[in-house]
């Protein structure tokens, strides 16, 4: 007999061996946690994150050394928003200064600065340190400041800046994730109970996925010191190991499940899973981590950082349900079938074939050309809205005004508009040259001055490093980050410095901020996106070519995974560029999508409907490799694997639904292009699409070398045959011999029983098992 794949041989081991696997890996999972928590995390720097000009900016800026110490900004103004009494306000602001002096946190209190409209006042406060974790030390800063308000009835005192802002945001944010944690858990525990009709077997998935996380979030945090880490990559392993790692386990478990039905001892049971559902998972995840490396070509720190940990924390899902969970299922045995719950148990053990898949596919079966007309059709009418797609970096317009911290910030800013939309400009020149380029920057602030796009409210301060070869000065505007007006007000200060630093010999001058940061990265992105798309496919096509050696497969493939992700876009651009759905979503519409959100989507949508359409295929291709005509071969693969799919669409649906809960409008367009591009890949897709276009295309499927070309035959076990296409039925025995000749497995129940002597065959009764011999 030929050797087995890899898969089996390793699901052998495991099952042989339970305790050991088991053992292996939970010492893994701890390594990995252990190490990952030794070293820490090498996060990413705000020069290596920057791209373009403003990227420039900030590598001029950090060259020069300046200390940067956290600034605290305490606003006080009146409780109504109207008028603030000047008695009242200037006693609050005597009791912050001397509150905030008495702290050991504070290096520094500032006069109290009132407002040009005479709203409000500041009180400027210096901490001590760096910014490095400035929100874990600001907590006496805020109750200082609340207990100042507590004081003065009528006044609001409010605290923005450094340690305050990225504290109230995180807060938030951590709220925001433990409560979509609290809520995908059960959920998905809900629904693994309706899919097995029993607690352990629902359970084991779920488990297995939290170690993956657990493992991942460790190799990640090792892999950051080769490339850094944004603060984001953990949100996202969470998100793709529940996905993927439900998914993998689900495809396994479904099989041996049905194995077992069939008659089919435990341990061939597992070995049959791991030929076919094993190999699935690995082409699967291989399909995954080819899409997610196409982020590499991003050329953007953030993304190559997303990328690694989706990389890791996929890798490990499919190490995880090649290795560990065939010692579980080998060691619980048919315990994982217990405890039931009675009335989903019963539905899970319906006899016969289900009516409802049968119904679904017969419109693709019978009218293949018309059903692939009106479902491509559909979706290309979802996807019309992303024709019209804006893009732009989320800012603070697009927090929810829920949040206090961003409140705050709308009433500093307002007060004081050099205080919120904030322009950099930075010079590096000789030192020699440093009395030119002051010179040559004060004229450029004389200019501004004179211009109503830029705020006047105080005069910007020329910061010199300590080697006099860097200046650098804040530009404010009066204009919100995301408005029409701070991005003019941009574009004429990028055409106004270098005019001003032109006469400076040998200078380099560059315009950062948040509003130069949004505009170079939403640039950067457009560019480089044909490149990744074009890698994805690429990459994607050749790895179908390999796995089915059809070249009819592999762009068939390519062809749905795109109409599913364009649909999608449709759908994200529908929801967000418009208001009808912000009383829904609870989100405030900027008429645009996150910049970054699209080539991101555009590589997990492809890896994850990746993982449907092989499993699907595949299954369709092992009822074409037993003989079957097109669509009875149609018809028993999806049928097959309607359930195991149509299971982890839901699962990853409401996972990815949860996500569009959240605050940050970032995460809810995330959660809501997720889902929605999953559910109509399952729905549609899978459903419509794929059998209408691979029954229209008939033998075309295999298409250069034909089934028999891409290395299969007759079935793999004595059992269920198919009429020969002259009608005869091939005998059992036959068809038996030929499998083994060619070792390759047979999923039970594909096919009518074959006759031998004009009676069915009789196939094992559950209970008595026999392990076939040669």
């Amino acid at each position: 007999m030929p050797k087995k794949p890899a898969t089996v041989r390793i699901a052998r081991w495991s099952a042989a061996h339970p305790w050991s696997a088991i053992g292996l890996w939970i010492a893994f999972v701890a390594v990995c946690l252990f190490l990952g928590g030794a070293v820490g995390t090498n996060a990413i720097s705000d020069e290596e994150s920057g791209v373009g000009e403003s990227g420039r900016a900030g590598r001029i800026a950090h060259s020069g050394d300046f200390p940067e110490k956290p600034e605290e900004n305490v606003l006080i103004t009146a409780e109504d928003g109207g008028e603030l009494d000047r008695t009242a306000g200037q006693a609050a602001a005597a009791e912050v200064v001397r509150r905030m002096t008495a702290l050991a946190e504070v290096e520094s209190v500032g006069d109290p600065v009132l407002s040009p409209n005479g709203k409000a006042l500041l009180v400027p406060v210096t901490m001590k340190g760096d910014t490095e974790n400035a929100d874990r030390r600001v907590g006496p800063l805020l109750e200082a400041g609340t207990a100042v308000e507590d004081g003065h009835e009528g006044l609001r005192v409010d605290e923005v800046g450094t340690g305050s802002t990225a504290k109230g945001l995180s807060e938030t944010l951590g709220e925001d994730f433990e409560r979509a944690e609290l809520i995908s858990l059960p959920l998905t525990l809900l629904i693994l109970l309706v899919v097995f009709g029993a607690i352990t077997a629902a359970g084991v998935p779920v488990v297995l996925a939290l170690s993956c996380v657990g493992a991942a979030i460790g190799l990640s945090t090792l892999a950051s010191h080769v490339l850094p880490e944004t603060s984001a990559v953990s949100n996202v392993i969470l998100l793709m190991g529940m996905a993927v790692g439900v998914d993998y386990s689900l495809f396994y478990l479904k099989r041996e499940r049905e194995e077992r039905r069939a008659g089919k001892s435990h341990v061939d049971a597992i070995e049959i899973a791991a030929e076919t559902s094993g190999h699935t998972v690995v082409v699967s995840g291989t399909t995954v981590i080819v899409s997610m490396a196409g982020l590499y070509l991003a050329d953007e720190a953030t993304f190559a950082s997303l990328a690694t940990g989706s990389i890791i924390v996929v890798a490990v899902a499919v190490l995880a349900s090649l290795t560990v969970l065939p010692a579980l299922l080998a060691k619980l045995g048919r315990w994982v079938d217990k405890p039931k719950v009675p009335v989903l148990w019963r539905l899970t053990l319906r006899p016969g074939e289900s009516r409802v898949w049968p119904a679904l596919l017969h419109p693709a079966l019978s009218r293949p050309l018309t059903t692939l007309v009106v479902s491509v059709g559909a979706l290309l009418l979802l996807a019309a809205p992303a024709l019209g797609m804006k893009l732009k970096q989320p800012g603070s317009d697009d927090l929810s005004r829920d949040i206090p911290v961003v409140r705050a910030m709308d009433r500093l800013t307002e007060a004081f508009p050099s205080k919120g939309t904030v322009h950099q400009v930075a010079v590096r020149a000789p030192a020699g040259r440093a009395e030119e380029v002051k010179a040559a920057l004060e004229a450029l602030l004389e200019r501004t001055a004179d211009d109503g796009l830029f705020a006047h409210d105080s005069t910007p301060t020329i910061e010199e490093s300590a080697d006099r070869r860097v200046h650098t000065v804040d530009i404010g505007t009066p204009h919100r980050p995301e408005s029409d007006g701070a991005r003019e007000s941009l574009d004429v200060l990028r055409g106004w410095v270098p005019q001003a630093v032109n006469d400076v010999p040998d200078a380099e001058s560059a315009v950062g901020g948040k509003v130069a940061q949004g505009v170079d990265f939403t640039g950067h992105l457009e560019a480089r996106l044909p490149w990744v798309v074009g890698f994805v496919l690429l990459l994607t096509f050749v790895t179908m070519v390999l796995i089915f050696r059809s070249l009819a497969v592999a762009l068939s493939a390519i062809l749905l995974n795109l109409l599913s992700a364009a649909a999608s876009f449709g759908v994200l651009v529908a929801v967000f560029q418009h208001t009808w759905a912000e009383g829904l979503l609870a989100f405030t519409s900027s008429g645009a999508v996150v910049s970054w959100l699209p080539l991101f989507l555009f590589v997990v949508l492809f890896g994850l409907s990746m993982d449907y359409h092989v499993f699907v295929v595949s299954r369709i291709r092992e009822a074409a490799l037993e003989g079957a005509p097109v669509r009875a071969a149609i018809r028993a693969g999806i049928t097959r694997s309607a359930g195991v799919v149509t299971s982890a669409a839901i699962v990853m649906v409401g996972v990815f639904a949860v996500f569009g809960t959240l605050s940050m409008v970032e995460f809810k367009q995330l959660g809501v292009g997720l889902a929605a591009a999953i559910l109509l890949d399952a729905a549609i897709i899978r459903v419509y699409v794929l059998p209408a276009l691979m029954t229209a295309l008939g033998r075309w499927n295999w298409w250069p070398g034909g089934i028999s070309g891409s290395g299969g035959g007759a079935a793999a076990q004595p059992g269920p045959t198919w009429l020969l296409p002259e009608g005869r039925p091939q005998p059992a025995r036959l068809a038996s011999q030929q499998s083994h000749r060619q070792g390759a497995h047979q999923p039970a129940g594909l096919a009518p029983p074959a006759r031998e002597g004009g009676r069915p065959q009789q196939q094992p009764r559950p209970g008595r098992h026999r392990r076939d011999t040669p």
